[in-house]
């Protein structure tokens, strides 16, 4: 408990004061994201990533808080991950190499003992799912770290009512970190976490998730892990319909996500950060009580129901209407009237 205390604030600490010293080097480098015609360095992920990654394996090494059977290989699987997040963060990257890198790093990290070969191979589709919902949750300054603090205190929650320990203390350490980035993550964004940081994040986050629900029967723990990733499934399944009606290529980047929409409905940056970290909490919340048996499993719906209403209801939001453009003609003519 002292060790997961220390560790926690040791990481916090030391991400915030790596975020804020990676942001020149990334710069320099051209390791940038556009977002409001502005460049935002993306070294906010590389800092989250060494500091979880760093003082989990202290824990390990000195024997202060080993993290477990099975831990180690998980924290090795999303390393390699980050790795191929950070690639795309400095060049363009074909989705199916993230999908498959992902998916071979998933097939890494699942416990096939507990959870047997077919709901293995489902397990792993779980994870590539959710890492790549998180990294889509990176489309708003400050929101796919917020929701990663809160679904990481609830993973960690449930990690610790099965007594895996050391899970609990990375989930803590990694809730820590992404904490300490958030100082430089709050609107205006100094920094960004790029594919490199979300990647890791939802990894691990739905990698642990998996691991504290396997040996439970496979219908609870659908609604648990849903439950546990609410607005990443939300911001899924609103951006594939939004596209899909539209007629628009549901890989090509557009203001379909939902920080875009609520900012459409009059909410600030930060207003529509902390509806939807809200949102991630009470799903959160639902998924650790029906974890612990305090809530019925049914209790899974209503956060299927409410996810549903919104995007239902954020479908209707429309997106706004390009700027419409003079013909050479108009430009013509109006330089030879102002001529």
């Amino acid at each position: 408990m002292l060790y997961g205390i220390a560790a926690a604030t040791t990481a916090l600490l030391l991400s915030a004061v790596l975020t804020a010293l990676v942001r020149a080097p990334a710069l320099r480098l051209g390791l940038l994201d556009r977002r409001c015609r502005r460049a935002l360095p993306l070294g906010g992920g590389v800092a989250v990533v060494l500091v979880t990654c760093l003082v989990a394996a202290a824990g390990e090494w000195t024997g202060v808080a080993p993290l477990g059977s099975g831990i180690p290989r998980l924290l090795v699987a999303a390393a390699a991950v980050a790795a191929l997040g950070l690639v795309a963060d400095a060049r363009r990257v074909k989705a199916r190499f993230l999908l498959g890198g992902t998916a071979v790093a998933a097939a890494s990290a699942v416990p096939y003992e507990e959870t047997g070969v077919l709901g293995g191979l489902v397990a792993v589709g779980w994870i590539v799912g959710v890492t790549l919902a998180f990294r889509a949750l990176d489309h708003a300054d400050a929101l796919a770290g917020t929701v990663g603090v809160v679904t990481a205190f609830g993973v960690g929650a449930c990690a610790a009512a099965e007594v895996m320990d050391g899970l609990a203390v990375l989930l803590s350490v990694l809730a820590a970190a992404l904490t300490g980035f958030l100082m430089h993550n709050w609107h205006p964004a100094r920094v960004g976490l790029g594919a490199c940081g979300s990647l890791f994040a939802g990894f691990v986050l739905a990698s642990a998730a998996v691991l504290t629900r396997a040996g439970y029967e496979g219908g609870a723990s659908a609604g648990v892990l849903f439950a546990l990733t609410a607005v990443a499934s939300a911001d899924v399944v609103l951006v594939v319909l939004a596209r899909r009606l539209g007629g628009r290529p549901l890989l090509r980047r557009g203001p379909d996500h939902l920080a875009h929409r609520l900012r459409r409905l009059g909410l600030t940056p930060q207003g529509a950060t902390v509806v939807l970290g809200m949102g991630a909490f009470g799903g959160v919340l639902v998924g650790v009580l029906v974890h612990l048996g305090w809530v019925a499993e049914s209790g899974a719906l209503w956060v299927g129901t409410g996810v549903l209403m919104g995007v239902l209801l954020l479908l209707r939001v429309k997106r706004p209407a390009p700027p419409p453009t003079a013909s050479v003609q108009v430009r013509t003519q109006l330089r030879v009237r102002n001529g």
